[in-house]
């Protein structure tokens, strides 16, 4: 299903970025109902994958893994850099994250929620569970990109979790966008 939306004429794209844990700033996830919890995709599925990827991205328009084959989108996410972790709100998938280690730096690549479960705090606490497992894990900077074909609360969810604006990109928008 389709979600109808403007798609702007420029692409806006924000980067953002922590380089110490003690920026971090997490959610506290009092206001979080019911049973809820963050498992990391121990065994790649690309199926599952397509499926996370498909309903948490449709409405921004996200079409870059809908363009791999299944054998190029294993070798993405079956790289041992890659890290998926899985929110589950009452046992149904409910969104993701998806971090890349490059170094001493982690990205962000993927972050999102699907559609019914959004406006009820779920988003901010992925994002503050999986900072925390990165930092965990010894991250020395955490980044990520953010634009205005996201969603509206997106850059606000990463602002209030610690990370600070280092760059902003403008460009026209991309076809594959339009579609």
């Amino acid at each position: 299903m389709s979600l109808a939306r403007t798609i702007p004429d420029m692409l806006v794209t924000t980067y953002l970025e922590m380089t110490e844990r003690a920026q971090f700033q997490p959610d506290s996830a009092d206001d979080i109902a019911g049973n809820v919890r963050v498992m990391l995709m121990e065994k790649v599925d690309v199926p599952f994958y397509r499926f996370l990827y498909d309903t948490v991205g449709e409405q921004w328009a996200w079409r870059d893994r809908r363009l791999l084959s299944d054998a190029e989108l294993m070798r993405a996410i079956s790289d041992p850099s890659i890290r998926i972790d899985v929110l589950y709100a009452d046992g149904v998938p409910a969104g993701y994250i998806e971090f890349a280690e490059q170094g001493d730096s982690t990205e962000i690549v993927y972050f999102g929620l699907r559609p019914r479960f959004t406006g009820r705090g779920l988003g901010k606490y992925l994002l503050s569970i999986g900072i925390a497992r990165v930092w965990d894990e010894g991250a020395r900077r955490l980044w990520v990109h953010t634009c205005n074909n996201d969603a509206p609360q997106a850059l606000s969810n990463y602002l209030k979790r610690g990370f600070r604006v280092y760059r902003v990109d403008e460009e026209p928008m991309p076809d594959r966008y339009r579609v």
